[in-house]
């Protein structure tokens, strides 16, 4: 059912923000998700030159990108000045991403977790190594057998694994997160902000990030020996307990990517993609102790990576919104940011407060 339309948001002294909706639904989307709920993900400043907001997904572009309406690859080809939270295509962006997750020089992994916890990891991540071959194999035609997959898997486990024995725990759990069997199918194709990027660049476009990469390591970097390992303890816990089958995702990555590719705000908005950080309080025992300390770090991260930072975000939009009048913007930032960014109440009254406005329903 393809169908249009055109929701104004905020309404501001010479600056419009509005929802644009133009997505063509499947029968699947249409059976299990609200058209109300349904959208683009394209929000537009009406000024002149216009300027985007354009919600993504961590996710190989190959997997969303026929699904995205014209209307936001139009909108993307026809600004010049195209800004990311950060440049994925920056090799300076990508070193000081990398260096921000080892631990001081001179220490190790194991000399700070427990050491029984160290040796869980090992055997945790012995066995993602044992079950790539039959992961590979079974996405990719070219190998007639997991003997044949082999090879490429043992390449792809020691990328994915890189330093993983130098990295400050935090980012080991990110790492392990992120070894399930859907995102591993996935590897290997830019994810969709990094895509746009790369076309940005080829197109001459001005690429730019609107946050630094401290901005992005310090609140993962700034919790306390005790809270990571916490963490560290309660992913490892969870991803052996779904190799028992006593657990299972919420939200795999492929459920996330059906949401998206169907316009579900919803429920892309409320998924992990958000922070990228999977709450730990959903994952956590029921012991008491845990649930409380599990629910202060997802307290932690939801200030710091999503409220902290939109006010941040904000306030740098802004300031290039009325410092060059005269120039076309076209902001790609996380779908759960870009939405909240736009339309939490905090952000209405930032704009307010720095641009002169009138809100009208």
């Amino acid at each position: 059912m393809a169908w249009v339309s055109l929701l104004c948001l905020l309404v501001l002294t010479k600056v419009t923000i509005c929802l644009c909706q133009e997505r063509t639904t499947s029968e699947k989307c249409s059976d299990t998700m609200s058209v109300k709920n349904l959208n683009s993900f394209l929000w537009m400043v009406k000024r002149s030159p216009p300027a985007y907001f354009f919600g993504t997904i961590h996710v190989p572009y190959t997997r969303v990108w026929d699904y995205i309406p014209q209307n936001s690859k139009e909108a993307f080809q026809n600004s010049q000045n195209v800004y990311f939270e950060l440049d994925l295509t920056d090799p300076n962006t990508m070193r000081a991403l990398m260096k921000c997750q080892l631990l001081p020089k001179g220490r190790r992994l194991q000399q700070t977790i427990p050491h029984k916890m160290f040796k869980r990891l090992k055997s945790h991540l012995r066995y993602i190594k044992k079950k790539l071959p039959r992961w590979l194999q079974s996405k990719d035609s070219r190998f007639t057998g997991v003997r044949a997959a082999k090879p490429y898997a043992n390449k792809l486990y020691e990328l994915l694994t890189k330093d993983w024995q130098r990295k400050r725990p935090i980012w080991v759990m990110l790492m392990l997160n992120s070894l399930s069997e859907s995102d591993i199918k996935n590897r290997g194709i830019p994810v969709l902000d990094q895509y746009l990027a790369l076309q940005a660049s080829r197109n001459e476009k001005l690429v730019r990030a609107v946050e630094e990469v401290h901005e992005q390591c310090n609140p993962l970097n700034s919790l306390n020996s005790s809270q990571v390992i916490f963490a560290l303890n309660q992913s490892l816990r969870f991803q052996e307990r779904l190799r028992r089958g006593q657990a299972h995702l919420t939200y795999s990555t492929d459920d996330l990517i059906d949401h998206y590719n169907c316009g579900d705000l919803k429920t892309v908005l409320f998924s992990t993609q958000s922070t990228q950080i999977s709450p730990l309080s959903s994952n956590s025992t029921r012991d008491h102790n845990d649930q409380r300390k599990a629910k202060a770090i997802d307290k932690y991260f939801k200030s710091e990576l999503i409220y902290q930072r939109n006010i941040r975000m904000a306030r740098r939009v802004v300031g290039l919104l009325r410092n060059h009048p005269e120039k076309d913007f076209f902001f790609a930032f996380g779908a759960g940011i870009s939405n909240k960014f736009v339309n939490q109440t905090f952000i209405i009254r930032y704009f307010k407060k720095k641009i002169p406005t009138q809100l009208r329903p």
